[in-house]
């Protein structure tokens, strides 16, 4: 992707290809222009284009080449945020709405993926949440309570069945959520481009948004050698938002978030980590993640940006964290490591805005946009269909607000994170 091998590393070299596109030339007259090809954007077309939509996508790189394909790959349910905290920020109805809406949101995933086919090592498995000492058990204690006060399929593992599912007696205990599970999410980004374009969806790559006006009750786009006249505009860009809408930018503090994969492991090496492939992640405020790809490689995280001095602490970090959690994996380095940009907002939920006439936008994914994402696209191709209203949406209509000290905040995640990471491996 771009020729960085730190932008995408393992799931550029693993996913299939993308189908083919081209850049936007000429002039296209369309219902419904996308910015941005990612997983709300391609899902929002899909269900566009299902549903009898003129719609063409803009992306101004690649397919899947902001969060989408850099990511953990863990479909998830919910959010960061406490379920029973959702009403308390959201309203009752939005909040209540919104759970119902995330807690289905793994199967809307995997239901999609099974519908059209795509290639992307899908394991349903469910996740795993790891506690860290009695603080994160008391966490997971209290986020099972609420989940199944809600019928949610979550259940607390005790210290020896967690140690038993994920390969370490590093934790306290885990709470399984049954609903979640993985996949490799370039390749599932790849794959709703593609069944996107066969619902008859244009989609044209290295195509950026340079500007945007509202003239005669249509939206003129204007790329560097096409235009695209709508009368409707879904903007999807979320984190790396650029150029035309820097509002949904400007509310996001960026928290970096770097993946690092060994090589494929042996057999004996991988019965002993994660035997029934959960993905799984744990407590800690700097928190890591693992899970295992199809070709038995796994694939470890953590906060941190893999550049200028961030690039060695990050890697050495690593290989102590993984030998303390895996002692039988000591002395094992890293095939690929890659890193990306997480969008976070203040209350760390996503928000629905209308940033001009006729121009929505979910943006604020917080670490959790492949489940999101695809159904918050649905929910905007069913708003443009006129199947719901703005009051049926799962997120209150919210004016964009500017993150304060966003700069500053960004510098003390990054530089914090190296020095966490600096410190050693802590658990």
């Amino acid at each position: 992707m771009r020729n960085d091998p730190r932008s995408h590393g393992l799931w550029s070299a693993s996913a299939p290809p993308p189908p083919p596109t081209t850049s936007l030339s000429g002039e296209l007259l369309v219902d419904v222009a996308v910015v941005g090809a990612g997983f709300t954007g391609c899902s929002a077309a899909l269900h566009l284009a299902e549903g009898g939509v003129d719609v063409a996508v803009l992306e101004a790189e690649e397919i899947g080449f902001g969060g989408s394909g850099r990511n953990v790959g863990l479909v998830n349910a919910g959010m960061w945020v406490m379920p029973d905290d959702l009403p308390g920020e959201l309203g009752e109805v939005h909040g209540e709405r919104l759970l119902r809406l995330l807690g289905e949101a793994p199967r809307a995933v995997f239901d999609i993926v099974e519908r059209h086919g795509i290639d992307c090592e899908a394991e349903r498995q469910g996740t795993l949440h790891c506690a860290v000492g009695e603080k994160g058990l008391a966490e997971l204690r209290e986020r099972e309570r609420q989940w199944r006060a809600r019928g949610a399929p979550v259940r607390l593992l005790g210290a020896a069945e967690t140690e038993a599912k994920v390969g370490t007696a590093a934790y306290a205990g885990a709470l399984l959520d049954e609903r979640a599970g993985t996949i490799q999410p370039l390749a599932y980004a790849r794959g709703l481009a593609r069944a996107a374009i066969g619902a008859g969806a244009a989609l044209f790559t290295s195509s950026p948004v340079v500007s945007a006006a509202d003239e005669g009750g249509m939206w003129i786009l204007r790329t560097p050698n096409g235009t695209v006249r709508a009368r409707r505009v879904v903007v999807a860009t979320d984190a790396y938002a650029a150029g035309v809408w820097p509002e949904i930018r400007c509310e996001q503090v960026h928290l970096p978030y770097f993946n690092m994969a060994t090589p494929p492991l042996g057999d004996n090496l991988r019965r002993s980590i994660l035997p029934e492939r959960q993905g799984a992640w744990d407590t800690k405020e700097i928190l890591s993640s693992f899970r295992f790809d199809q070709a038995g490689r796994l694939v470890f995280g953590s906060v941190g940006a893999l550049r200028g001095g961030g690039q060695a602490v990050h890697r050495d970090w690593g290989r102590r964290a993984l030998a303390r959690l895996f002692p039988q994996l000591a002395g094992i380095d890293f095939e690929y490591q890659w890193y990306g940009k997480i969008g976070m907002t203040g209350n760390s939920l996503p928000r629905f805005h209308r940033l001009a006439r006729e121009v929505v936008a979910f943006s604020g994914y917080n670490g959790r946009g492949i489940a999101p994402g695809t159904v918050f696209g649905r929910c905007l191709a069913d708003l443009l269909l006129g199947r719901i209203g703005e009051d049926d949406l799962p997120l209150p209509v919210t004016p964009v607000e500017a993150a304060p000290r966003r700069a500053l905040r960004e510098a003390y995640y990054e530089v914090g994170a190296q020095i966490a990471h600096l410190a050693g491996a802590r658990f």
